[in-house]
């Protein structure tokens, strides 16, 4: 139960601000279908999470803290500079699904994003400190979803009033801010 327990409290605090957090909010805005993006988030997190859970020993073992810790700078400043490129979904104002629907284009966004995420690395270094993949993964996985759903479902009506190139402009701003905190060594 204490895997349970400490997995989903680190994940659901690692997550607030993080970019999986904001990518919840940018698709809630979008689209405006919490449901389909709900559930992407949660089979992304499960899968995300459970091939972490998998490797955890591994993965921490193949890479020091220095080089997680430049990556992971490199990867926040990549994201803010992305964000600040117009996306052509960003043009359409229609209501009209991707092509490949909200659900499986929530799944493989979320997904990615998650790749290299702290909550990933969070995930790797429970599984293996606690050697309870299962029940680390339904913790973190937990986590995820106590932090992305209420984003998702508060996100649809702060994003009627708040136009979507905002939330890209801030959300630049604070992925520029974690990647210098995390180059520079600050976090």
């Amino acid at each position: 139960m204490e895997a349970f327990l400490v997995s989903t409290g680190i994940v659901a605090l690692a997550e607030m601000g993080d970019k999986t957090q904001l990518l919840s909010l940018v698709l809630a805005a979008r689209f405006r279908k919490p449901w389909p993006i709900v559930l992407g988030i949660l089979v992304a997190t499960l899968a995300n999470h459970g091939l972490a859970g998998a490797v955890g020993s591994w993965v921490t073992t193949l890479l020091g803290p220095d080089v997680l810790r430049w990556v992971l700078g490199a990867s926040f400043i990549a994201m803010a500079l992305w964000m600040l490129i117009p996306d052509k979904l960003d043009d359409d104002e229609g209501e009209s699904a991707p092509r490949f629907g909200v659900f499986l284009t929530t799944v493989v966004a979320f997904f990615l994003a998650e790749m290299g995420d702290k909550t990933q690395i969070a995930t790797v270094m429970l599984a293996a400190q606690y050697n309870a993949w299962a029940t680390v993964v339904a913790g973190t996985t937990l986590g995820m979803m106590l932090a992305n759903a209420p984003v998702v479902w508060l996100g649809d009506a702060i994003t009627r009033r708040v136009p979507l190139r905002m939330v890209h402009l801030v959300s630049a701003v604070i992925f520029m801010v974690l990647g210098w905190v995390a180059l520079l060594g600050w976090a």
